[in-house]
């Protein structure tokens, strides 16, 4: 099993680039993330945001493969705890699909990525900013792996 994690935007600040390094390398290799960084579209008081939306979906979804697990990360979607999370890294580990979680740029996904979903997960109701989400997320994935292993970090 892969795990892919696609975001958009590239230049991301160093906290960011750092924070996101610090949990991946203590990942095991297996579960290591691959970071695919998709490029913003273009926004300006001229253009229309729900383009710019549709334009980063059509970039996404190239990146999604066929017979794959995909996670969508939607304020919408469901929340749940990190132990429950556990339990899903284990699911999809036995599973043996790939699975690509998706984080949209600053205004969100694509309604398609959304519909081609096999989830949609909440990190919070709170409204984050999509830096951060990464780094969130990395984290979440070793605490859930900690769990997995009986691993102090979580206690």
């Amino acid at each position: 099993m892969k795990i892919s994690l696609i975001a958009v935007g590239t230049r991301m600040p160093a906290w960011v680039q750092d924070g996101y390094q610090e949990y991946a390398k203590r990942l095991p290799k297996e579960l290591t993330p691959e970071l695919v960084e998709l490029p913003l579209a273009v926004r300006s008081k001229s253009t229309n945001t729900q383009n710019a939306i549709a334009s980063e979906g059509d970039n996404m979804l190239k990146h999604i493969g066929s017979n794959t697990r995909t996670i969508a990360l939607d304020v919408l979607g469901k929340s749940f705890s990190t132990e429950v999370l556990s339990q899903k890294l284990a699911d999809w580990q036995m599973d043996g699909r790939n699975v690509n979680i998706l984080i949209g740029g600053p205004d969100g996904l694509d309604s398609r990525c959304l519909t081609q979903a096999d989830e949609k997960w909440s990190l919070s109701a709170l409204t984050l900013p999509h830096p951060l989400v990464r780094v969130l997320l990395i984290e979440q994935l070793y605490r859930a792996w900690t769990i997995l292993q009986n691993h102090p970090y979580h206690k």
